[in-house]
């Protein structure tokens, strides 16, 4: 009972937000709730060029997301950025893992926004995966923010689960 107090204390001392990437819903679902738990702000990720079912489909080689795994150096456009970003000492960023990797747009997004200073939290989604590959290769690209590792919900949670899940996240966030 004395962790969730001080939890509880700690998002409300941060400025937050919750940004997220999610192609079939299951990534959008988690930050909705993460925002609400945290009392954060939310903001989708989203493609200049929208992500269709098709450009998902990980049983089709051909599909777009298949292309973008195999050139780690595309960057998708972003269609808008986050309004304030300064105001926010914290920012999550979840996804769904592809090819043990964050897809190229988180890339994108990360590349175009002042992220230096803030606390930025990772999460994902996968059938598979866990987060430490896909974080790995974050923390390696960009040394220069303060990446925190999350965790990542699989395919078919329980509540318990999720609800685990988002206690892990909100622990994150920073005491100070």
């Amino acid at each position: 009972m004395m962790a969730m107090v001080v939890l509880s204390c700690a998002a409300k001392d941060h400025k937050v937000l919750v940004t997220y990437f999610s192609a079939t819903e299951t990534t959008k679902s988690l930050a909705e709730d993460l925002a609400k738990n945290t009392d954060a702000d939310l903001f989708r990720i989203e493609g200049a060029q929208p992500y269709t079912a098709d450009d998902v489909n990980l049983g089709n080689r051909e599909a777009r997301a298949f292309k973008e795994m195999a050139d780690k150096s595309f960057r998708p456009e972003v269609k808008e950025n986050p309004k304030n970003l300064d105001k926010y000492d914290v920012v999550y960023i979840g996804f769904p893992i592809w090819g043990d990797d964050a897809p190229n747009i988180i890339y994108s997004f990360i590349e175009q926004n002042d992220l230096k200073g803030k606390t930025v939290i990772i999460f994902s989604t996968s059938g598979s995966s866990n987060l430490t590959n896909s974080f790995k290769k974050l923390n390696d690209k960009y040394p220069d923010l303060k990446l925190v590792e999350g965790t990542t919900l699989k395919r078919n949670p329980t509540p318990q689960d999720r609800e685990n899940v988002l206690k892990t996240l909100k622990e994150a966030i920073p005491a100070e």
